[in-house]
């Protein structure tokens, strides 16, 4: 994150963890202290707004930070980077008619690649999918609106896929580049999203740093 103190320029920084109850509200707590400890300010000194459409937006020292947050039952995560606008979504995973999802809202060629897979893998397939494109809404701040579950996202090499997440770019839309991860022994799935923010639309390399906190330092 260029300019600030306690991290490194273009680093995209996840943190998530799970919890009891309450995600929404410690989501929000986990991100603001996030921040704080990126920017080395104390956390009083950032709070959180939302832009009319909903998007959240660091106040006071985190200003300077594109940011997102999302929640499940049971676990949230955050993302913060200070060069393009970022999104992320996390899933539980669970029993899913996958098959019949994906060939409703997924791309034919999405919904053909998680037919393909044998039948146990397919609901985290499917959730791999659509936490990617739920992030890349995010990142564009207009959500699934405007064709947003019929966008390509990139497939996976190999499944189960890469355990380190590395955002690729997407067929046909090369300003925006998303991934997603397989988390805690493949109980969530984690997806994120970049939007270029350079004049010629690149997105640029942006190493992703994945973590998960202790959720004693959320609540």
């Amino acid at each position: 994150m260029d300019g600030h103190p306690g991290s490194t320029p273009d680093t995209v920084t996840v943190r998530w963890c799970t919890t009891d109850g309450d995600e929404r509200r410690k989501a929000h707590a986990l991100l603001l202290r996030t921040a704080a400890e990126l920017l080395r300010v104390p956390s009083s000194e950032i709070w959180l707004e939302h832009e009319p459409g909903g998007r959240p937006y660091l106040g006071g020292a985190g200003a300077g930070l594109s940011v997102s947050l999302a929640h499940a039952r049971g676990t949230l995560a955050v993302a913060l980077t200070s060069k393009v606008p970022v999104g992320i979504d996390v899933e539980v995973v669970r029993a899913l008619r996958a098959e019949t999802l994906a060939r409703t809202w997924l791309h034919p060629a999405e919904a053909e690649w998680v037919s393909a897979l044998a039948e146990p893998e397919r609901a985290a397939a499917f959730l791999w999918l659509w936490t990617q494109k739920e992030s890349v809404g995010k990142a564009l701040g207009q959500g699934l609106r405007r064709g947003g579950m019929s966008r390509r996202m990139p497939l996976a090499q190999q499944w189960p896929p890469d355990t380190v997440l590395v955002p690729r770019p997407l067929p046909g839309a090369e300003h925006l580049v998303s991934s997603a991860v397989l988390l805690g022994g493949g109980r969530y799935v984690l997806g994120l999203a970049l939007q270029g923010g350079s004049p010629d639309g690149a997105v640029g390399d942006h190493p992703v740093q994945v973590r998960r906190v202790d959720l004693d330092a959320v609540t």
